[in-house]
């Protein structure tokens, strides 16, 4: 299903506009991936409310007249689909422009951050919203800790 402005999900109905907005591009470039429904919602409202609460007013405002509801960006096209990310956990590792999180088993980081202390806050918010884990790796490449983040 894809969403629009005038039919979205009855959970984004108190978003203001514009985070609603960027709720159902997320939701909708999610289930153009493959993902469930009922996986997608949450994850793309707890993302839109982030962004709208980290964008400047001059981000949002952009974003309120010039943003579009889409279904995929060209960009991720170019990735294959990938729902079964959903059960895995992050992965926090050494990388050659800073630290990356990326999902178990993934071909690429889907954040690169200059701090570890970044990379593990994004990837604890990612396991968070999947109800999985993350896994933080020294720069030996060997375990420094874990954190499990169970759906309740």
């Amino acid at each position: 299903m894809v969403w629009t402005l005038e039919d979205y999900p009855a959970s984004m109905k108190n978003l203001p506009d514009v985070t609603r907005k960027k709720a159902i591009d997320i939701a909708n470039a999610m289930i153009d991936e493959g993902y469930k429904e009922g996986d997608t919602l949450p994850i793309a409202i707890s993302q839109a409310k982030e962004w709208h609460e980290n964008a400047s007013e001059e981000e949002i405002e952009h974003y309120r007249k010039y943003g579009k509801v889409t279904t995929r960006s060209s960009e991720s096209k170019k990735y294959e689909s990938n729902p079964e990310r959903m059960e895995e956990g992050e992965i926090v590792r050494p990388h050659e422009d800073g630290w990356a999180v990326e999902s178990e088993g993934a071909e690429r980081p889907s954040n690169v951050f200059d701090t570890k202390e970044e990379a593990i806050k994004r990837a604890k918010e990612i396991a968070k919203n999947k109800g999985t884990f993350v896994t933080v790796r020294k720069k030996d490449g060997s375990v420094q800790t874990k954190y499990t983040f169970d759906e309740d």
